[in-house]
């Protein structure tokens, strides 16, 4: 696992995200094949004309987390004015698991522009939950929007978080003499075992990061002495 790193609110702000590409200080487009996401729970405060918002940060894989994570939230906060929402709860460029809520703010105040932040900040498997008590000064809907957005963008730029390396799936068939080394070969790498099947030979089931598996499938190549079976994602 990656150290656990925050995000510079410079850096932060300089993002503009296209899929799995990030832009910063130059018009040069540098190829990502990784993001960012939370490491565990974390909450932040900031108080804007005395209301208060809580930006609570949770790692979600997938709707259903996301949506667990909002609710517990909720829950804790049941007396709060709002509970806002924004989630990007699978890699940063799967549009399908992308959605937001105002939660009763005037429409387009808070759930959208928490997500446009987190769209521009490289981060996935991610969901904001902003909790907010009205201090008894209205901020009008510019003054909405923009405190929404801060609370996310500060949230963000404190967020101790790691490095998210996409995997696919690669089948590995082997013969029984041949578990052993492999297995011990396995553990040293940074590829996943994900099932395992005995019949008239083995087959595992990997999770594989595309950037080291090419030199990693020419390593079990030599060492199985090309005496193994790869079956590739279109064909799993």
């Amino acid at each position: 696992m990656e150290t656990a790193k925050r995000l510079d609110y410079h850096s932060l702000m300089g993002l503009t995200l296209i899929p799995f590409f990030i832009a910063k200080t130059t018009s040069k487009q540098v190829y990502m094949d990784y993001y960012l996401s939370p490491t565990h729970r974390q909450r932040f405060e900031l108080e804007i004309k005395n209301s208060q918002f809580i930006t609570t940060v949770c790692r979600t894989r997938g709707r259903d987390a996301a949506k667990q994570f909002i609710a517990e939230i909720r829950n804790e906060f049941p007396d709060a004015n709002h509970n806002c929402w924004a989630f990007v709860a699978g890699a940063p460029n799967n549009v399908h698991l992308w959605d937001q809520s105002d939660d009763g703010e005037p429409k387009g105040t808070a759930g959208k522009p928490m997500l446009n932040v987190l769209q521009h900040s490289d981060f996935g498997e991610i969901t904001l939950v902003v909790t907010r008590y009205f201090g008894g000064i209205k901020l009008g809907a510019g003054g909405l929007v923009r405190a929404y957005s801060q609370a996310v963008q500060e949230a963000l730029t404190q967020t101790e978080y790691e490095n998210i390396y996409p995997r696919r799936p690669v089948q590995l068939k082997i013969a029984y003499p041949l578990l052993g080394k492999v297995e011990y070969w396995l553990e040293q790498s940074d590829i996943e075992v994900t099932d395992k099947t005995y019949s008239d030979s083995i087959i595992l089931d990997l999770a594989v990061i595309e950037r080291t598996w090419p030199e990693q499938q020419a390593a079990l190549t030599d060492l199985c002495q090309g005496s193994l079976t790869l079956i590739e994602p279109d064909n799993v």
